[in-house]
């Protein structure tokens, strides 16, 4: 297992801001997963907990949607969302998303709806802040680019979880360690993509080297556009964002808290440098004052005796 620590100053970084380079020179790898065309099928979910030996998370659904697991978590690593709107026409009378060349489809009677669906996960961001918080090694970065947790070596102090900017790491309540995504760490050792993305029938997880997706997703934006759908857009797909780009990037066809993704993730860390030079100079203060509380008197009882 090999950790790398990037050259631009955080623990969490792979590479440097503008590439996509992993550990020992390697390229890096990523998901990038366009929502357009998931059909909510979970098979995701279903071949992620398979795969790791993830514990099932309740079957019973929420009253509120399909959708039974709610959220990412100790035990969901991978989660389809569903998200039910008002159908809205795009400006030609399209009101779903062109799979193929073909006529399109009339505007929407009213009462009807569309379904947004996402397969969320881990973003494994280059700029880490669950590795800067981590007291004991056990997250790290893989040679791959991926932020990874060793079981065995998490004490289940919490720190990474309020870290993490996109609520992703949960503690399981049984013990007290945390668990997300791995991007199937193992399988990638072998020479094998995730189990995800293996199992999506409709390629709407993509995993390959990061730059490579990238570009087939820019594509993918401006084929979306060119059909009508002007609201489709990337989401962590930037080196220069808050988190130095993300190792898991969306296509989405509406804003991010739509998705429950925040508009404007930022590493939590960003501020620890300038607090440790303040908190340095505070204590340099402090020592100073007390020196000087014992040197001046005795300074004073010199003069008198002199």
């Amino acid at each position: 297992m090999t950790e790398t620590t990037g050259t631009t100053g955080t623990t969490g970084t792979a590479g440097t801001a503008g590439t996509a380079q992993a550990g020992d020179g390697r390229e890096r790898v990523g998901f990038f997963t366009d929502t357009s065309v998931c059909i909510g099928c979970k098979a995701c979910e279903v071949a992620c907990k398979e795969w790791n030996a993830i514990p099932e998370d309740g079957l019973s659904l929420t009253g509120m949607s399909y959708d039974n697991t709610q959220a990412l978590g100790a035990s969901t690593w991978r989660h389809v969302a569903f998200i039910e709107q008002p159908a809205r026409p795009a400006p030609e009378g399209r009101t779903r998303l062109p799979l193929a060349d073909g006529p399109p489809e009339p505007p929407p009677a009213d009462g009807e709806f569309r379904w947004l669906m996402s397969s969320d996960v881990c973003k494994h961001c280059t700029h880490a802040a669950c590795l800067d918080v981590c007291p004991t090694g056990s997250l790290f970065r893989t040679e791959f680019g991926t932020v990874v947790v060793q079981e065995d070596i998490c004490n289940g102090c919490g720190y990474c979880v309020p870290a993490c900017p996109y609520g992703v790491i949960e503690q399981r309540p049984a013990d007290g360690r945390v668990f997300k995504c791995t991007m199937c760490y193992d399988r990638l050792g072998a020479g094998q993509e995730p189990a995800c993305a293996k199992a999506c029938p409709t390629e709407s997880i993509q995993f390959g080297p990061l730059d490579e997706l990238r570009e087939r997703a820019a594509l993918r934006v401006d084929q979306l556009h060119e059909a009508g759908v002007s609201d489709a857009r990337l989401y962590g797909h930037d080196p220069d964002d808050g988190v130095g780009g993300d190792g898991a990037f969306f296509l989405l066809l509406d804003e991010p808290e739509v998705y429950g993704l925040p508009p404007k993730p930022r590493v939590t860390t960003r501020d620890l440098p300038a607090m440790w030079k303040h908190a340095g100079a505070a204590a340099l203060s402090l020592l100073g004052t007390a020196a000087l509380s014992f040197a001046l008197p005795a300074l004073a009882r010199r003069k008198r005796t002199s």
